[in-house]
Protein backbone atom coordinates (compact mmCIF):
# COMPACT_ATOMS: atom_id res chain seq x y z
CA UNK A 1 0.00 0.00 0.00
CA UNK A 2 1.38 3.36 -1.00
CA UNK A 3 1.81 5.95 1.73
CA UNK A 4 -1.38 7.88 2.34
CA UNK A 5 -1.40 11.62 1.81
CA UNK A 6 -2.19 13.10 5.22
CA UNK A 7 -3.28 16.33 3.60
CA UNK A 8 -6.38 14.55 2.25
CA UNK A 9 -7.48 13.64 5.77
CA UNK A 10 -6.56 17.08 7.14
CA UNK A 11 -8.74 18.74 4.50
CA UNK A 12 -11.65 16.44 5.34
CA UNK A 13 -11.31 17.18 9.05
CA UNK A 14 -11.24 20.90 8.38
CA UNK A 15 -14.43 20.66 6.32
CA UNK A 16 -16.13 18.44 8.92
CA UNK A 17 -15.20 20.75 11.79
CA UNK A 18 -16.56 23.75 9.91
CA UNK A 19 -19.91 21.97 9.57
CA UNK A 20 -20.05 21.10 13.28
CA UNK A 21 -20.28 24.78 14.27
CA UNK A 22 -19.86 24.54 18.05
CA UNK A 23 -20.65 20.80 18.36
CA UNK A 24 -18.42 17.97 19.57
CA UNK A 25 -18.26 14.77 17.50
CA UNK A 26 -17.29 11.36 18.88
CA UNK A 27 -16.37 8.97 16.06
CA UNK A 28 -15.29 5.50 17.25
CA UNK A 29 -13.21 3.19 15.10
CA UNK A 30 -13.96 -0.49 14.58
CA UNK A 31 -13.16 -3.31 16.97
CA UNK A 32 -11.69 -6.69 16.20
CA UNK A 33 -14.47 -9.24 15.72
CA UNK A 34 -13.99 -12.80 16.92
CA UNK A 35 -14.19 -15.49 14.26
CA UNK A 36 -13.72 -18.45 16.58
CA UNK A 37 -11.69 -19.33 19.67
CA UNK A 38 -8.58 -17.14 19.60
CA UNK A 39 -8.99 -16.07 15.98
CA UNK A 40 -10.45 -12.82 14.68
CA UNK A 41 -11.83 -11.81 11.32
CA UNK A 42 -9.47 -9.60 9.26
CA UNK A 43 -9.71 -6.09 10.65
CA UNK A 44 -11.86 -3.62 8.76
CA UNK A 45 -11.84 -0.01 9.93
CA UNK A 46 -15.12 1.88 10.44
CA UNK A 47 -15.66 3.97 7.31
CA UNK A 48 -16.43 7.37 8.89
CA UNK A 49 -13.47 7.00 11.23
CA UNK A 50 -11.19 6.08 8.35
CA UNK A 51 -12.51 8.90 6.16
CA UNK A 52 -11.50 11.48 8.76
CA UNK A 53 -8.33 9.95 10.23
CA UNK A 54 -6.64 7.40 7.96
CA UNK A 55 -5.79 5.53 11.18
CA UNK A 56 -6.10 1.78 10.69
CA UNK A 57 -5.88 0.23 14.15
CA UNK A 58 -8.75 -1.24 16.19
CA UNK A 59 -10.53 0.28 19.20
CA UNK A 60 -9.47 3.87 18.52
CA UNK A 61 -11.79 6.84 19.11
CA UNK A 62 -11.59 10.26 17.49
CA UNK A 63 -12.98 13.50 18.91
CA UNK A 64 -13.68 16.53 16.74
CA UNK A 65 -14.20 19.59 18.91
CA UNK A 66 -15.39 22.58 16.93
CA UNK A 67 -16.03 24.53 20.16
CA UNK A 68 -12.32 24.41 21.12
CA UNK A 69 -9.53 26.70 19.87
CA UNK A 70 -7.52 25.75 16.79
CA UNK A 71 -4.84 23.28 17.86
CA UNK A 72 -7.18 21.54 20.32
CA UNK A 73 -9.86 20.24 17.96
CA UNK A 74 -8.69 16.80 16.85
CA UNK A 75 -8.12 14.22 19.59
CA UNK A 76 -7.26 10.53 19.16
CA UNK A 77 -7.57 7.79 21.77
CA UNK A 78 -5.46 4.78 20.73
CA UNK A 79 -3.76 1.71 22.10
CA UNK A 80 -0.39 2.74 23.60
CA UNK A 81 2.89 1.32 22.46
CA UNK A 82 3.41 -2.09 24.03
CA UNK A 83 6.40 -4.08 22.80
CA UNK A 84 5.21 -7.38 24.28
CA UNK A 85 1.78 -7.04 22.65
CA UNK A 86 3.37 -6.01 19.35
CA UNK A 87 5.41 -9.22 19.32
CA UNK A 88 2.15 -11.15 19.27
CA UNK A 89 -0.16 -8.89 17.30
CA UNK A 90 1.91 -6.49 15.24
CA UNK A 91 3.02 -2.89 15.16
CA UNK A 92 1.19 -0.09 16.96
CA UNK A 93 1.58 3.61 16.33
CA UNK A 94 0.85 4.58 19.94
CA UNK A 95 0.08 8.08 21.14
CA UNK A 96 3.26 9.61 19.72
CA UNK A 97 2.55 8.16 16.28
CA UNK A 98 -1.06 9.36 16.46
CA UNK A 99 0.23 12.90 16.91
CA UNK A 100 3.33 12.93 14.72
CA UNK A 101 2.15 10.75 11.83
CA UNK A 102 -1.64 11.12 11.92
CA UNK A 103 -1.55 14.79 13.00
CA UNK A 104 -3.80 14.57 16.06
CA UNK A 105 -3.66 17.72 18.14
CA UNK A 106 -3.50 15.49 21.20
CA UNK A 107 -3.55 11.74 21.76
CA UNK A 108 -4.32 9.62 24.83
CA UNK A 109 -4.33 5.90 25.66
CA UNK A 110 -7.74 4.40 24.99
CA UNK A 111 -7.98 3.50 28.70
CA UNK A 112 -8.19 7.24 29.51
CA UNK A 113 -11.27 7.88 27.37
CA UNK A 114 -13.81 8.01 30.20
CA UNK A 115 -11.55 10.18 32.35
CA UNK A 116 -10.70 12.71 29.63
CA UNK A 117 -14.04 12.98 27.84
CA UNK A 118 -15.78 15.39 30.30
CA UNK A 119 -13.15 18.08 29.78
CA UNK A 120 -13.30 17.74 26.02
CA UNK A 121 -17.09 17.93 25.83
CA UNK A 122 -17.36 20.88 28.20
CA UNK A 123 -18.70 23.87 26.28
CA UNK A 124 -20.07 21.97 23.30
CA UNK A 125 -23.52 23.00 22.06
CA UNK A 126 -24.44 19.46 20.95
CA UNK A 127 -22.91 15.99 20.79
CA UNK A 128 -22.53 14.18 17.48
CA UNK A 129 -22.52 10.43 18.07
CA UNK A 130 -24.14 7.29 16.59
CA UNK A 131 -26.46 6.04 19.34
CA UNK A 132 -27.10 2.29 19.24
CA UNK A 133 -23.89 1.25 17.45
CA UNK A 134 -21.19 1.23 20.14
CA UNK A 135 -22.36 -0.60 23.28
CA UNK A 136 -19.07 -0.19 25.16
CA UNK A 137 -18.76 3.54 24.53
CA UNK A 138 -22.40 4.60 24.52
CA UNK A 139 -22.99 4.36 28.31
CA UNK A 140 -19.98 6.59 28.92
CA UNK A 141 -21.26 9.21 26.48
CA UNK A 142 -24.87 9.13 27.67
CA UNK A 143 -23.99 9.18 31.38
CA UNK A 144 -21.71 12.15 30.87
CA UNK A 145 -24.36 13.98 28.86
CA UNK A 146 -26.95 13.34 31.59
CA UNK A 147 -24.57 14.70 34.25
CA UNK A 148 -23.89 17.85 32.23
CA UNK A 149 -27.62 18.43 31.76
CA UNK A 150 -28.18 17.92 35.50
CA UNK A 151 -25.48 20.52 36.20
CA UNK A 152 -26.88 23.01 33.70
CA UNK A 153 -28.29 25.23 36.44
CA UNK A 154 -24.81 25.60 38.00
CA UNK A 155 -22.60 25.87 34.93
CA UNK A 156 -25.10 27.49 32.57
CA UNK A 157 -24.21 25.31 29.61
CA UNK A 158 -24.69 21.74 28.40
CA UNK A 159 -25.07 19.95 25.05
CA UNK A 160 -28.68 20.37 23.92
CA UNK A 161 -28.98 17.15 21.93
CA UNK A 162 -27.23 14.16 20.35
CA UNK A 163 -27.19 13.94 16.58
CA UNK A 164 -25.86 11.21 14.26
CA UNK A 165 -22.66 12.04 12.36
CA UNK A 166 -24.28 11.13 9.06
CA UNK A 167 -26.03 14.50 9.06
CA UNK A 168 -22.64 16.04 8.35
CA UNK A 169 -20.59 13.24 6.82
CA UNK A 170 -22.98 11.51 4.41
CA UNK A 171 -23.03 14.33 1.88
CA UNK A 172 -19.28 14.77 2.14
CA UNK A 173 -18.75 11.11 1.35
CA UNK A 174 -21.47 10.97 -1.32
CA UNK A 175 -19.77 13.58 -3.52
CA UNK A 176 -16.37 12.13 -4.37
CA UNK A 177 -13.26 14.27 -4.64
CA UNK A 178 -10.94 13.89 -7.61
CA UNK A 179 -8.66 11.75 -5.44
CA UNK A 180 -11.56 9.47 -4.53
CA UNK A 181 -12.68 9.20 -8.14
CA UNK A 182 -9.21 8.00 -9.12
CA UNK A 183 -9.27 5.42 -6.34
CA UNK A 184 -12.71 4.25 -7.47
CA UNK A 185 -11.44 3.95 -11.03
CA UNK A 186 -8.67 1.71 -9.71
CA UNK A 187 -11.07 -0.43 -7.68
CA UNK A 188 -13.41 -0.82 -10.64
CA UNK A 189 -10.53 -1.63 -13.01
CA UNK A 190 -9.14 -4.41 -10.82
CA UNK A 191 -12.64 -5.78 -10.23
CA UNK A 192 -13.35 -5.75 -13.97
CA UNK A 193 -10.06 -7.49 -14.75
CA UNK A 194 -11.04 -10.23 -12.30
CA UNK A 195 -14.36 -10.72 -14.09
CA UNK A 196 -12.54 -11.00 -17.39
CA UNK A 197 -10.24 -13.60 -15.85
CA UNK A 198 -13.30 -15.66 -14.91
CA UNK A 199 -14.86 -15.26 -18.36
CA UNK A 200 -11.73 -16.49 -20.09
CA UNK A 201 -11.08 -19.42 -17.73
CA UNK A 202 -14.49 -20.75 -16.71
CA UNK A 203 -14.19 -23.60 -19.21
CA UNK A 204 -11.52 -25.24 -17.07
CA UNK A 205 -13.48 -25.04 -13.82
CA UNK A 206 -16.06 -27.47 -12.47
CA UNK A 207 -17.29 -25.87 -9.21
CA UNK A 208 -18.48 -22.44 -8.07
CA UNK A 209 -15.82 -22.43 -5.34
CA UNK A 210 -13.12 -22.45 -8.00
CA UNK A 211 -14.65 -19.32 -9.50
CA UNK A 212 -14.58 -17.64 -6.10
CA UNK A 213 -10.96 -18.67 -5.65
CA UNK A 214 -10.01 -17.33 -9.08
CA UNK A 215 -11.56 -13.94 -8.34
CA UNK A 216 -10.29 -13.51 -4.82
CA UNK A 217 -6.83 -14.82 -5.62
CA UNK A 218 -6.56 -12.19 -8.34
CA UNK A 219 -7.68 -9.48 -5.91
CA UNK A 220 -4.89 -10.40 -3.50
CA UNK A 221 -2.33 -10.66 -6.29
CA UNK A 222 -3.19 -7.09 -7.31
CA UNK A 223 -2.43 -5.84 -3.79
CA UNK A 224 -5.97 -5.21 -2.61
CA UNK A 225 -7.44 -6.15 0.77
CA UNK A 226 -9.41 -8.84 -1.03
CA UNK A 227 -13.12 -8.98 -1.80
CA UNK A 228 -15.21 -5.96 -0.93
CA UNK A 229 -18.13 -8.21 0.05
CA UNK A 230 -19.01 -11.89 0.06
CA UNK A 231 -18.39 -13.12 -3.47
CA UNK A 232 -21.38 -14.50 -5.36
CA UNK A 233 -20.59 -17.26 -7.84
CA UNK A 234 -24.04 -18.62 -8.65
CA UNK A 235 -24.67 -21.16 -11.35
CA UNK A 236 -28.01 -22.30 -12.68
CA UNK A 237 -30.94 -21.82 -10.33
CA UNK A 238 -28.61 -20.53 -7.61
CA UNK A 239 -28.51 -17.24 -9.53
CA UNK A 240 -32.15 -16.69 -8.57
CA UNK A 241 -31.04 -16.27 -4.94
CA UNK A 242 -29.95 -12.63 -4.78
CA UNK A 243 -27.34 -13.00 -2.03
CA UNK A 244 -26.25 -16.56 -2.75
CA UNK A 245 -22.78 -17.11 -1.23
CA UNK A 246 -22.58 -20.87 -0.60
CA UNK A 247 -20.58 -21.17 -3.84
CA UNK A 248 -20.37 -24.95 -3.62
CA UNK A 249 -22.35 -26.27 -6.58
CA UNK A 250 -21.11 -28.03 -9.66
CA UNK A 251 -20.80 -25.99 -12.84
CA UNK A 252 -22.94 -27.59 -15.53
CA UNK A 253 -22.70 -27.02 -19.25
CA UNK A 254 -25.95 -25.41 -20.41
CA UNK A 255 -26.37 -23.36 -17.20
CA UNK A 256 -25.57 -19.71 -16.74
CA UNK A 257 -23.04 -18.42 -14.21
CA UNK A 258 -23.81 -15.19 -12.37
CA UNK A 259 -20.73 -13.63 -10.77
CA UNK A 260 -21.14 -10.66 -8.42
CA UNK A 261 -17.77 -9.60 -7.03
CA UNK A 262 -15.55 -6.60 -6.45
CA UNK A 263 -12.31 -5.79 -4.69
CA UNK A 264 -11.57 -3.47 -1.78
CA UNK A 265 -8.44 -1.34 -2.08
CA UNK A 266 -6.00 -0.87 0.82
CA UNK A 267 -7.73 2.47 1.54
CA UNK A 268 -11.14 0.78 1.43
CA UNK A 269 -12.54 2.07 -1.86
CA UNK A 270 -14.64 -0.66 -3.48
CA UNK A 271 -15.65 -2.10 -6.80
CA UNK A 272 -18.97 -3.89 -7.34
CA UNK A 273 -19.58 -5.66 -10.66
CA UNK A 274 -21.91 -8.42 -11.84
CA UNK A 275 -21.66 -10.40 -15.04
CA UNK A 276 -23.69 -13.38 -16.24
CA UNK A 277 -22.54 -15.71 -19.01
CA UNK A 278 -23.07 -19.23 -20.35
CA UNK A 279 -20.84 -21.85 -18.75
CA UNK A 280 -20.72 -23.91 -21.93
CA UNK A 281 -20.08 -20.92 -24.17
CA UNK A 282 -23.54 -20.69 -25.76
CA UNK A 283 -26.84 -19.20 -24.61
CA UNK A 284 -29.98 -21.23 -25.06
CA UNK A 285 -32.85 -19.46 -26.79
CA UNK A 286 -34.56 -18.70 -23.47
CA UNK A 287 -31.35 -17.57 -21.80
CA UNK A 288 -30.52 -15.29 -24.72
CA UNK A 289 -34.00 -13.73 -24.66
CA UNK A 290 -33.75 -12.86 -20.95
CA UNK A 291 -30.16 -11.68 -21.26
CA UNK A 292 -31.03 -9.32 -24.11
CA UNK A 293 -33.81 -7.78 -22.02
CA UNK A 294 -31.55 -7.23 -19.01
CA UNK A 295 -28.72 -5.83 -21.13
CA UNK A 296 -31.03 -3.38 -22.89
CA UNK A 297 -32.49 -2.35 -19.53
CA UNK A 298 -29.04 -1.69 -18.14
CA UNK A 299 -27.94 0.33 -21.16
CA UNK A 300 -31.08 2.48 -20.98
CA UNK A 301 -30.58 3.01 -17.25
CA UNK A 302 -26.91 3.96 -17.65
CA UNK A 303 -27.81 6.50 -20.33
CA UNK A 304 -30.05 8.20 -17.77
CA UNK A 305 -27.24 8.62 -15.19
CA UNK A 306 -26.85 12.37 -15.62
CA UNK A 307 -26.98 15.34 -13.28
CA UNK A 308 -30.45 16.35 -12.18
CA UNK A 309 -32.14 12.93 -12.30
CA UNK A 310 -32.94 10.72 -9.32
CA UNK A 311 -32.17 7.09 -8.56
CA UNK A 312 -35.89 6.40 -9.04
CA UNK A 313 -35.67 7.81 -12.57
CA UNK A 314 -32.83 5.40 -13.32
CA UNK A 315 -34.74 2.48 -11.84
CA UNK A 316 -37.85 3.31 -13.83
CA UNK A 317 -35.89 3.37 -17.09
CA UNK A 318 -34.71 -0.18 -16.45
CA UNK A 319 -38.07 -1.33 -15.12
CA UNK A 320 -39.98 -0.28 -18.23
CA UNK A 321 -37.60 -2.16 -20.53
CA UNK A 322 -37.82 -5.27 -18.36
CA UNK A 323 -41.62 -5.23 -18.25
CA UNK A 324 -41.93 -4.60 -21.99
CA UNK A 325 -39.51 -7.45 -22.67
CA UNK A 326 -41.33 -9.89 -20.39
CA UNK A 327 -44.63 -8.93 -22.03
CA UNK A 328 -43.20 -9.76 -25.46
CA UNK A 329 -42.24 -13.29 -24.38
CA UNK A 330 -45.55 -13.80 -22.52
CA UNK A 331 -44.15 -14.04 -19.01
CA UNK A 332 -46.25 -11.02 -18.06
CA UNK A 333 -49.60 -9.77 -19.29
CA UNK A 334 -51.43 -6.46 -19.03
CA UNK A 335 -50.44 -2.84 -19.58
CA UNK A 336 -47.04 -1.49 -18.52
CA UNK A 337 -48.51 1.17 -16.22
CA UNK A 338 -50.89 -1.32 -14.59
CA UNK A 339 -48.08 -3.80 -14.00
CA UNK A 340 -45.89 -1.11 -12.42
CA UNK A 341 -48.65 0.35 -10.28
CA UNK A 342 -49.62 -3.03 -8.86
CA UNK A 343 -46.06 -4.42 -8.66
CA UNK A 344 -47.04 -7.39 -10.82
CA UNK A 345 -43.42 -7.81 -11.94
CA UNK A 346 -41.82 -8.41 -8.54
CA UNK A 347 -41.69 -12.18 -8.81
CA UNK A 348 -39.12 -11.55 -11.59
CA UNK A 349 -37.44 -8.32 -10.50
CA UNK A 350 -37.56 -7.63 -6.79
CA UNK A 351 -34.77 -5.12 -6.14
CA UNK A 352 -33.84 -1.59 -7.09
CA UNK A 353 -31.54 -0.87 -9.99
CA UNK A 354 -28.56 0.41 -8.03
CA UNK A 355 -27.00 1.97 -4.96
CA UNK A 356 -24.32 4.48 -3.98
CA UNK A 357 -20.76 3.14 -4.01
CA UNK A 358 -17.63 4.29 -2.22
CA UNK A 359 -15.92 3.39 1.06
CA UNK A 360 -18.95 1.19 1.74
CA UNK A 361 -20.26 -1.07 -0.99
CA UNK A 362 -23.75 0.20 -0.17
CA UNK A 363 -22.40 3.65 0.49
CA UNK A 364 -23.83 6.38 2.70
CA UNK A 365 -26.15 9.02 1.34
CA UNK A 366 -29.90 9.50 1.15
CA UNK A 367 -31.97 8.59 -1.90
CA UNK A 368 -34.75 10.90 -0.83
CA UNK A 369 -35.18 13.61 1.77
CA UNK A 370 -38.76 13.75 3.00
CA UNK A 371 -40.99 14.15 -0.02
CA UNK A 372 -38.11 14.98 -2.35
CA UNK A 373 -35.84 12.72 -4.37
CA UNK A 374 -32.09 13.31 -4.11
CA UNK A 375 -30.89 14.42 -7.52
CA UNK A 376 -27.62 13.24 -9.04
CA UNK A 377 -24.63 15.57 -8.92
CA UNK A 378 -21.19 15.43 -10.49
CA UNK A 379 -18.91 13.23 -8.42
CA UNK A 380 -21.50 10.72 -7.24
CA UNK A 381 -20.82 7.07 -8.02
CA UNK A 382 -23.52 4.44 -8.16
CA UNK A 383 -24.11 0.95 -9.45
CA UNK A 384 -26.58 0.18 -12.23
CA UNK A 385 -27.69 -3.44 -11.89
CA UNK A 386 -31.03 -4.58 -13.31
CA UNK A 387 -31.83 -8.27 -13.29
CA UNK A 388 -34.44 -10.94 -14.00
CA UNK A 389 -34.77 -14.04 -11.83
CA UNK A 390 -37.19 -16.79 -12.85
CA UNK A 391 -38.04 -19.41 -10.25
CA UNK A 392 -40.81 -20.85 -8.10
CA UNK A 393 -39.61 -19.05 -4.96
CA UNK A 394 -42.06 -16.14 -5.13
CA UNK A 395 -45.79 -16.72 -5.76
CA UNK A 396 -47.07 -15.53 -9.12
CA UNK A 397 -49.37 -12.51 -8.70
CA UNK A 398 -53.03 -13.16 -9.36
CA UNK A 399 -53.88 -12.82 -13.01
CA UNK A 400 -50.33 -13.27 -14.26
CA UNK A 401 -49.39 -16.26 -16.43
CA UNK A 402 -47.92 -19.47 -15.15
CA UNK A 403 -44.23 -19.87 -15.91
CA UNK A 404 -43.34 -22.63 -18.40
CA UNK A 405 -40.60 -24.94 -17.11
CA UNK A 406 -38.21 -23.98 -19.89
CA UNK A 407 -37.77 -20.52 -18.33
CA UNK A 408 -37.25 -21.63 -14.75
CA UNK A 409 -33.78 -21.46 -13.23
CA UNK A 410 -32.65 -18.51 -15.34
CA UNK A 411 -31.15 -15.76 -13.19
CA UNK A 412 -29.41 -12.84 -14.88
CA UNK A 413 -27.98 -9.59 -13.48
CA UNK A 414 -25.62 -7.13 -15.15
CA UNK A 415 -23.97 -4.51 -12.96
CA UNK A 416 -21.54 -1.68 -13.62
CA UNK A 417 -20.04 1.13 -11.54
CA UNK A 418 -20.95 4.51 -12.99
CA UNK A 419 -19.61 8.00 -12.26
CA UNK A 420 -22.00 10.91 -12.61
CA UNK A 421 -20.25 13.38 -14.87
CA UNK A 422 -22.59 16.12 -16.10
CA UNK A 423 -24.34 14.75 -19.20
CA UNK A 424 -21.88 11.96 -19.95
CA UNK A 425 -21.84 9.08 -17.44
CA UNK A 426 -18.49 7.27 -17.11
CA UNK A 427 -18.69 3.48 -16.81
CA UNK A 428 -15.75 2.71 -14.52
CA UNK A 429 -16.06 -1.03 -15.07
CA UNK A 430 -16.37 -0.96 -18.85
CA UNK A 431 -13.54 -3.41 -19.62
CA UNK A 432 -15.61 -6.30 -18.24
CA UNK A 433 -17.32 -7.66 -21.34
CA UNK A 434 -21.09 -8.01 -21.45
CA UNK A 435 -22.12 -8.17 -25.13
CA UNK A 436 -23.41 -11.57 -26.22
CA UNK A 437 -20.86 -11.67 -29.04
CA UNK A 438 -18.08 -11.45 -26.41
CA UNK A 439 -19.61 -13.99 -24.06
CA UNK A 440 -20.25 -16.80 -26.53
CA UNK A 441 -17.50 -19.01 -27.91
Amino acid sequence: MKKLDNQIFQDRRKSFLSKLDGKAAIIPGAKLVQHHADCEYPFRQESNFWYLTGFDEPDAIALFLSHKPIGERYILFVHPKDIESEVWNGFRWGTNGAEKVFKADKSHPISDFEKELPNYLMGADEIVFSVGKYPEIEPIVLNLWAKQIDNYSRIGRAPRAIQPPGIYLNQMRLIKSQYEIERMREAALISAEAHELVRLNVGGKNNERQIQGLLEGFFFERGTRGPAYNTIAASGDNACVLHYTANNSELKKGDLLLVDAGCSLPDYYNGDITRTFPIGGKFSGEQRAIYEIVLEAQKKAIQSVITGVSSSDIHNEALKVIIEGLLQINLLKGGVDEIIENCLYKHFYMHKTGHWLGLDVHDVGAYRLGDYEVLLEDGMILTVEPGIYISDRIPIPEGQPEIPDRWKGIGIRIEDDVLVNDQCPEILSSIACKEISDLEI
